[in-house]
C-alpha cells in the first residue's frame, strides 16, 4: 500500500519502519522529529502532500489539538484527500473528538479508524503492540494487515469511532491505578521496616502479582526513572478519562486521585519527563519516606 505515515516520534518511528520492511511505500513529513536514518520514505511539504500521494494515512500524534491540526489545520490531511482514503489514527486522544474527527472525513469520502495502542517504545519496536479499534468492519478488515504488522493483541472494540480510544483511556486508568497501588503498598511496607525489594519478590508469588509489580516495583525500589512511559502523557490520558467521565455522568474517584498524585510528580523539576513509575514520589512525599533496600 502506499501509507502517509504522520509521527515519527518513539513510538512512530519503529512503527513505521516495520510497515516499510513489510514492503510498504512511506510517505511523510517532519515536525517535531527527523526523518530515521534507517526508514525509507519520501518526505513532502505537507501533510496534504502526504494525503495526495497515499492510500491509507497514519497518524501517531502526542494529543488531541495535534491530531486536530494535522487532519483539519492549515495543508492539513484534509485539504489532500481523496474519497476511498483511509485514515486510522494511532494516538491517544479524546473519543468526544475522534467521533467529531471521523465525522468531518466521513463528509469527504474517506474512512477513518481510531486505533491507539498499549505496550511503549518496546512494543513499538518489537511489533508487539496491543490494539485497540474503534469503527466500521469493512474498514477495520482493510486495515487489518497494516495492523498485524505492527502488534501481536488486535481487537476490534466497536463498530463506531471512539470506541477504541475508550478502551485505551480504560487500559490507562487499570496502569495508573496499579502503579499507585504498588506505590502504596513498598511505601507502606518500607517505613514499616521492611525491605520492600524482599517484599516485592513475595508479592510476586501471590494473587497481588501483576506486569506492574514486576516491572515498575523493581523501577521503584531501584529509582530507575528513566522513561519508558512519562508523567506528562500519562497526566494528558487521565485528563482524557476525567473528561470523559464527566460528559457520561461517571464518578472515576480513584482515577481523580492518581491524576492529583502524578500532578505533584509533574511540579517536580523535570518530573513530566519522568516515568510514570516516578508517582512513587508523591507518596514517598506525603510520607516522609524514601524507599530503601537498607532493611530487615
Amino acid at each position: 500500500m502506499r501509507i502517509g505515515f504522520i509521527g515519527l516520534g518513539v513510538m512512530g518511528a519503529p512503527m513505521a519502519r516495520h510497515l516499510a520492511a513489510a514492503g510498504h511505500e512511506i510517505a511523510t513529513v517532519l515536525n517535531r522529529s527527523p526523518l530515521p536514518a534507517d526508514l525509507e520514505a519520501a518526505v513532502v511539504g505537507s501533510a496534504a502532500d502526504v494525503a495526495r500521494r497515499s492510500e491509507v494515512i497514519i497518524t501517531m500524534l502526542r494529543d488531541t489539538p495535534d491530531v486536530e491540526r494535522v487532519l483539519f489545520g492549515k495543508d492539513g490531511v484534509a485539504e489532500g484527500i481523496s474519497a476511498g482514503t483511509l485514515v486510522i489514527d494511532m494516538s491517544s486522544i479524546s473519543p468526544i473528538a475522534t467521533e467529531r474527527f471521523a465525522a468531518k472525513l466521513r463528509g469527504a469520502g474517506a474512512g477513518y479508524l481510531d486505533a491507539p495502542v498499549s505496550g511503549g517504545e518496546v512494543g513499538a519496536k518489537a511489533a508487539s503492540l496491543t490494539i485497540m479499534v474503534g469503527g466500521p468492519r469493512i474498514e477495520f478488515e482493510r486495515a487489518l494487515p497494516i495492523f498485524e504488522t505492527l502488534g501481536k493483541n488486535i481487537t476490534l472494540i466497536g463498530e463506531r469511532n471512539g470506541a477504541g480510544q475508550t478502551c485505551k483511556i480504560a487500559n490507562q486508568i487499570i496502569v495508573a491505578l496499579n502503579i499507585e497501588a504498588v506505590a502504596e503498598a513498598l511505601v507502606f511496607a518500607s517505613k514499616a521496616g521492611c525491605d520492600p525489594a524482599k517484599v516485592r519478590t513475595a508479592l510476586m508469588g501471590g494473587f497481588a502479582s501483576s506486569r506492574v509489580l514486576e516491572v515498575h516495583g523493581e523501577r521503584m525500589i531501584s529509582r530507575s526513572f528513566a522513561p519508558g512511559f512519562r508523567i506528562r502523557l500519562h497526566q494528558k490520558d487521565l485528563g482524557l478519562a476525567l473528561e470523559s467521565a464527566r460528559a457520561l455522568g461517571v464518578a472515576l474517584p480513584n482515577t481523580a486521585t492518581a491524576q492529583e498524585l502524578m500532578n505533584a510528580c509533574s511540579a517536580r523539576e523535570g518530573g513530566a519527563d519522568a516515568d510514570h513509575s516516578s508517582l512513587v514520589r508523591a507518596l514517598e512525599a506525603l510520607g516522609g519516606h524514601e524507599l530503601s533496600n537498607e532493611r530487615v
